[in-house]
Order: structure tokens, then C-alpha cells, then sequence
């Protein structure tokens, strides 16, 4: 495990309250850059943690910048603000990032994934009305419905090409279910989740944490499945923002990856650490539910709500020891795969040429660089999914045309 990295103790904006763990001996503050405040939008969501603690322990100012964390509801919200320049960089949803950048569904603007803020740590929720008819997981809803004509589920995601959508997407097809058929999918704020289900106004969701264990704690879902069973090790949330923004601040956006790889460091060096991140994000300010809500699967520990509890391997990371962080260009180019399987683009793109212009991996190592980080073999990485299809970024045109059910 590594120790934890941070800067020399400050209290957190929010809270007062000073981080737990040991800290190390305060370095010199570089000179500011020129852009003395970084505005950051995020959603209220376990994944912006690194974000937000590399504001909260001071981070931020070992590398000449002060991070503004500004919360905003929606992923629309995020996206319409990072193009009318209201706030610089973003805790952003891939898909959202791509999505825009080919001007689907809004203006286009070519956009920058500056570094991966976490890995896995999302799920899908199914009512607890669903899950009394079998419908606990993949195979039990597609069961459901082939014996209930007529049936068509309510599922929510959070943007119509984030990666919410994809998940559930991926999961359904992967049980038999063809999303864009067998099902009525809408978009939803992610905080509005566990009130649709109240309501009974949707029969599920896909979305971040810590709105499914809200769910369980609340007594309206289960949970049918994790993300990191769809995809173990999979691309969440991103550091985003605007290719201009990137191409006239490169020092600015160095200095918040830089901080933000701190914070995710010390927020893996110890479950303290983590319960400590808990307790920062349930201020209103931030996530703003009890850290009771928050603390369990920010440290691994989950449960479906039918009884089984399980410590996940695979859950919410935001470090890995560095090796998490890169903005491969595999993962950029499996989101564009989806895209077109999909439909939402009507002829292949040229993969790597996209993924190589929004993916900022030079931006990147040149950050981690002063870091004792490790650069990565390859630009590109191996993965399997829950269908048991490889993806390394080869041949992505085939991969998209691959799935049986597409549309």
C-alpha cells in the first residue's frame, strides 16, 4: 500500500476538519500561474473525490493553482457551462467528452481528456417490484420479459452518451435485451435516481455511487449488478475540458493533474483515508448525504440487498499506484465502438485519429513526470467484458461491427 502523499496540513473549506493520516514535510510553493483560480464543475457523486480533496488538503496550492470546486446537477449542465467557458476544466463522463467533441446532441467543440479520475464504482439498481418477479440480475430480467409480453421497464441513465448509457446498454444486450427495443430508457439526474424509484416512475437505474446504496438504505432497489462486472477495471470519470482551454493554459492544466494525482495517492493509502474522503464529501457543499451513505462502497463494501454482502477487489479506485490515471487511447476509441454500434454515428470515424486528438497523453506525462510515476507500456490497454469479447484497442471498426445486437 502506498503511504500517503499530501501537503502540509490545511483545513478543508468546507468542514474545518483537519485529513487523517501521516502527512509529509511541506514543500515550497511554486510561483502561481497565471490563472490563479481553476473553476471545476462536478456532480454530487463519490468519483469527484479526488477533486475535491486535492482542494480541501491543499494540493492544489503545492502546484501554483487553487481549485474552485463548483457543484452542478445534471451532466447537461456540466457540458452547457465547459462551452460557455462559466468554469475551465470538468469532472466529466467520458461518453460526454466524445460526444461533444463529434457533435452529437449539442454545438461541437473539440474537447481534452486530461487524465482518468477513477475506475469502476458505478452500478445498476433495479426496483425492488422487479426484483419480487424474478428480476434480480441480467438473466432474471430477460427472463421476466420473455414470459410478460408487453413488458417494457423504465431504466434511467444520466446523458445519452455517458457512460451510464453504455453500461446499461452493454449489460442488457449482454442478458439477451435489446436496449433500444425491450426497454424505455431516459435520462435522469443522478440525485433524482432513488426518488424515480420512490415514485415509481421508473423500474431502474444506471448511475454512480452513492445513489445505489441510497437505494438499499431506503428500501425502494437492489442492486443487479456492479460496473466493474460488466467491466472489470473499466474508465469512469475524466479530468475534461475544452481543447482551447488546454492549449492556452498547458501549465494551469498540469498543475491540477498534478494535484489531483496527489489526492488520489492519499486517498488510497488507507481505509482512514478513505472514511476521512466520507466524511469531507457528505457536506452539502460537496455530495451532501450521510457519511454512513458514502463510506461503505467508497471502501469496497457492498451488498445487493437480497442478503449477499461481498468485499469488492474491483471497486471505486482512484490511484492504483499510478497506473490508473492515463488517458489511454484504448479507452477513448471503446467509447467511439459503442457509438456507432449503437447508431449514434452512422459510418466508422477514424478511431485512433480521434482518440489520439482528444486523449492528452503528452499533457499527461509531462504532469506525472515530477511524480515518481511510472509511465505506461503502451498507449493502449487489454480488457474483457462480462460477454467474455477482448477489447485492446485492434481493430476497432470490426469490434463495433461484432455485437449481435446493435442498432
Amino acid at each position: 500500500m502506498e503511504k500517503p502523499v499530501s501537503p502540509s496540513p490545511a483545513p478543508g473549506p468546507a468542514t474545518g476538519m483537519p485529513p487523517t493520516g501521516p502527512l509529509p514535510a511541506p514543500a515550497p510553493a511554486p510561483a502561481r500561474l497565471e490563472l490563479p483560480e481553476v473553476r471545476i464543475g462536478f456532480l454530487p457523486l463519490s468519483d469527484c473525490a479526488s477533486l475535491i480533496m486535492a482542494a480541501e488538503l491543499g494540493l492544489d496550492r503545492r502546484h501554483g493553482v487553487q481549485i474552485v470546486p463548483s457543484r452542478i446537477a445534471s451532466w447537461a449542465g456540466i457540458r452547457d457551462r465547459l462551452l460557455a467557458g462559466q468554469i475551465d476544466l470538468a469532472h466529466a463522463l467520458y461518453g460526454l467528452v466524445y460526444g461533444v467533441h463529434l457533435g452529437l446532441g449539442s454545438a461541437q467543440r473539440d474537447m481534452a481528456v486530461l487524465m482518468t479520475l477513477n475506475r469502476n464504482g458505478q452500478a445498476i439498481t433495479l426496483s425492488r417490484a422487479l426484483a419480487g418477479q424474478g428480476a434480480v440480475d441480467g438473466p432474471g430480467l430477460a427472463a421476466l420479459l420473455r414470459r410478460s409480453p408487453g413488458l417494457s421497464p423504465t431504466l434511467a441513465q444520466t446523458f445519452p452518451t455517458g457512460t451510464h448509457a453504455l453500461w446499461l446498454n452493454y449489460w442488457l444486450a449482454a442478458s439477451g435485451i435489446h436496449p433500444l427495443r425491450d426497454a424505455r430508457v431516459i435520462t435522469v439526474s443522478p440525485s433524482q435516481m432513488v426518488a424515480g424509484l420512490q415514485a415509481g416512475t421508473m423500474d431502474g437505474f444506471c448511475a454512480g455511487e452513492p445513489w445505489h446504496q441510497l437505494a438499499l438504505d431506503q428500501g425502494v432497489g437492489i442492486t443487479a449488478c456492479t460496473s466493474q462486472a460488466i467491466w472489470p477495471d473499466h474508465p469512469e470519470k475524466v479530468l475534461a475540458g475544452t481543447a482551447d482551454f488546454v492549449r492556452r493554459q498547458p501549465q494551469v492544466a498540469q498543475a491540477v493533474i498534478r494535484a489531483t494525482l496527489e489526492a488520489a495517492r492519499w486517498i488510497e493509502a488507507s481505509d482512514d483515508n478513505r472514511r476521512h474522503t466520507a466524511r469531507i464529501l457528505a457536506d452539502k457543499a460537496y455530495v451532501g448525504l450521510p457519511e454512513a451513505v458514502l463510506a461503505p462502497r467508497l471502501l469496497g463494501r457492498y451488498e445487493d440487498g437480497l442478503g449477499r454482502q461481498w468485499q469488492d477487489p474491483q471497486g471505486l479506485r482512484f490511484f492504483g499506484d499510478g497506473a490508473l490515471n492515463f488517458p489511454y487511447l484504448s479507452d477513448g476509441m471503446w467509447f467511439l465502438t459503442q457509438f456507432k454500434r449503437w447508431g449514434w454515428l452512422s459510418r466508422h470515424p477514424d478511431y485512433l485519429a480521434l482518440a489520439t486528438q482528444v486523449q492528452q497523453t503528452a499533457l499527461y506525462l509531462d504532469a506525472a513526470a515530477g511524480l515518481d510515476l511510472a509511465p505506461p507500456d503502451s498507449l493502449c490497454r487489454r480488457s474483457t467484458l462480462i460477454d467474455g469479447r477482448v477489447w485492446d484497442g485492434n481493430a476497432p471498426a470490426a469490434y463495433a461491427d461484432s455485437f449481435d445486437l446493435h442498432g
